[in-house]
């Protein structure tokens, strides 16, 4: 099993190095931004470096919205961002699911993320897989409950799509962990990504605000649990730098190393 963390995108390597990593994820540009990514001059070193790559895609993206001045500019970007993820030999290009604005219909939503691999794929395609990652908060949102995954994966699951399941948001936007490794797999059919979070905020707070692993409110060996459960590559995100995040890296060896719950 790959584990890493979210890092500074300057030196990813060096990153890795210095919290024993085997798994990096970073941005490409700057995360509230609009900004296209650079091509990269590390590219080759990045691609051989035997580390594990994932890109995050910029916050400000929702393909989702039913406002065309975000939509379309986020597909865009969405699209630019995979294609150079691809080009320094990333594994995934993770992207939040997105929301629409109260009082507008959610099904038109899932329909713009249909419309976004459609754009995608008479645009080339997107060159590494875009995995959807579950939000911790809003009532409007197509991946903070079940229940709006589902719909969400109706509308894109005959595409090339895969999922990014974030322990933070989903104890956040109210979705128990006990279960949920199955509870997913039954609408999405796999797990590509753990962001292995705690959380400060309380269960269904709807607060994206991450832990280190041994602080928040979520049981860690729920956390542990879920991981074994999916059997994906592990990401924290956790705060602390090297040193934070090397102890959750360092306490994920070990638990795993060992027996834990189902989850």
């Amino acid at each position: 099993m790959r584990i890493g963390a979210h890092v500074d995108s300057t030196d990813p390597v060096a990153e890795a190095t210095a919290r024993g990593a085997e798994a990096v994820q970073f941005f490409l540009s700057d995360p509230q931004g609009w900004k296209a990514p650079q091509p990269r001059e590390d590219a080759d070193r990045l691609r051989a470096a035997g580390v594990d790559l994932y890109v995050h895609a910029p916050y400000v993206i929702n393909v989702a919205t039913l406002n065309n001045r975000i939509r379309i500019p986020s597909r865009k970007l969405l699209l630019g961002h995979a294609q150079a993820a691809a080009a320094i030999g990333a594994k995934g290009l993770i992207v939040h699911g997105g929301h629409v604005n109260a009082g507008d219909d959610l099904a038109v939503g899932f329909d713009n993320w249909r419309k976004t691999f459609a754009y995608a794929a008479d645009s080339g395609g997107f060159g590494v897989p875009v995995l959807i990652e579950n939000t911790a908060g809003g009532d409007n949102a197509c991946a903070r409950r079940l229940d709006a995954l589902a719909r969400l994966w109706d509308a894109v699951g005959d595409h090339e799509v895969g999922f990014c399941l974030d322990t933070c948001h989903a104890h956040a936007g109210g979705e128990e962990l006990l279960g949920l490794v199955d509870r997913v797999k039954a609408i999405t059919g796999r797990i590509d990504l753990v962001h292995a979070n705690n959380s400060k905020g309380a269960f269904n707070s709807g607060q994206d605000r991450h832990d280190n692993l041994d602080g928040g409110t979520i049981d860690p060996e729920l956390v542990v649990a879920v991981i074994r459960a999916a059997g994906a590559p592990v990401i924290v995100e956790t705060p602390g730098g090297v040193d934070g995040q090397g102890a959750d890296i360092a306490f994920l060896r070990d638990r795993l190393g060992a027996g834990s719950p189902a989850a």
